[in-house]
């Protein structure tokens, strides 16, 4: 056993809302990620040739060239924040790229140096290098520590939980285990685990399911409409997860507007749109750490 966290099942915790008597949350985390040319790891379009992989590096600095952009551009339409997964090689990478996102007041949230590499796999004392190299990044570029990470491949060594907690982080997003925020032990006190979800996420869907761009936007309405209902029962947590090299093609951000669109259309005032930041601190404020 982990022992990070007991079992509570969900119909046995104590009755709660979010802001204004709201019952569902829902964030949208959108990854910004770099990948080494000729090395590492990184999502396949096709199966990779001899390194140089042009083809499968190719498709994925898309996401950063054009796709981003375009997401953008959607957001700002529907006036939806997000919270940004940021790769800190980013800043030198793709100069400009992470600004975009800044300017519109989105949170932006540890994602590593780059995801090319996995954190879980290295020593206690590299690893804890590697959180301080990427979140040093990205204060020096944000002028402030991000509260929330995420490991790049939902990537965690076994001291993982209490490495980020001594590094400063209020919460984590590697655990799909939950549809409401869960307090986890680390040996320097308690850190929050914010829901991140596998199911609406267009890499194991798309890349590793082979799910195109019209069931997902489907499965993304009926997640939400099943979950607003639910939430009048307990207060629940719905994540999107979204990569621009995906969901920044063309015809699949079409399917992505017609979502959130729709999604927007169904909501009324039992729905809370937000970020993962927002949903931490208010469920920390809410119930604290026992």
């Amino acid at each position: 056993m982990h022992r990070r966290y007991s079992y509570v099942p969900i119909t046995q915790r104590p009755d709660f809302s979010w802001p204004e008597g709201r019952r569902l949350a829902v964030y949208i985390g959108l990854n910004l990620e770099t990948f080494r040319f000729g090395e590492g790891l990184g999502a396949e379009l096709a199966p990779g040739g001899p390194q140089p992989d042009v083809l499968n590096y190719a498709w994925r600095d898309y996401g950063n060239r054009v796709g981003a952009f375009r997401m953008a551009d959607l957001f700002d339409d529907l006036g939806l924040s997000l919270s940004v997964l940021v790769n800190s090689n980013l800043y030198d990478d793709c100069p400009g790229l992470v600004d975009r996102f800044r300017s519109r007041g989105d949170e932006i949230v540890g994602h590593g140096r780059t995801n090319s590499e996995r954190q879980g796999i290295l020593p206690e004392a590299e690893e804890m290098a590697l959180i301080k190299e990427a979140t040093d990044r990205i204060e020096q570029a944000e002028g402030n520590r991000p509260n929330g990470w995420l490991g790049p491949w939902i990537s965690q060594s076994p001291v993982t939980p209490d490495l980020l907690k001594e590094a400063g982080y209020s919460y984590l997003l590697d655990w799909c285990h939950d549809d409401q925020p869960v307090w986890f032990a680390t040996r320097s006190g308690p850190i929050l685990s914010v829901p991140y979800p596998q199911e609406l996420n267009d890499i194991p869907m798309i890349v590793g399911r082979k799910m195109d761009a019209a069931p997902f936007a489907d499965m993304v309405i009926d997640n939400f409409a099943e979950m607003l209902e639910q939430s009048a029962d307990q207060p629940l947590v719905m994540g999107i997860a979204l990569h621009p090299y995906l969901f920044g093609q063309p015809y699949r951000l079409r399917h992505l507007r017609r979502a959130l669109t729709e999604l927007k259309t169904l909501a009324d005032e039992r729905v809370w749109w937000t970020t993962s930041g927002a949903i931490a601190d208010h469920f920390a404020n809410l119930i604290p750490a026992t």
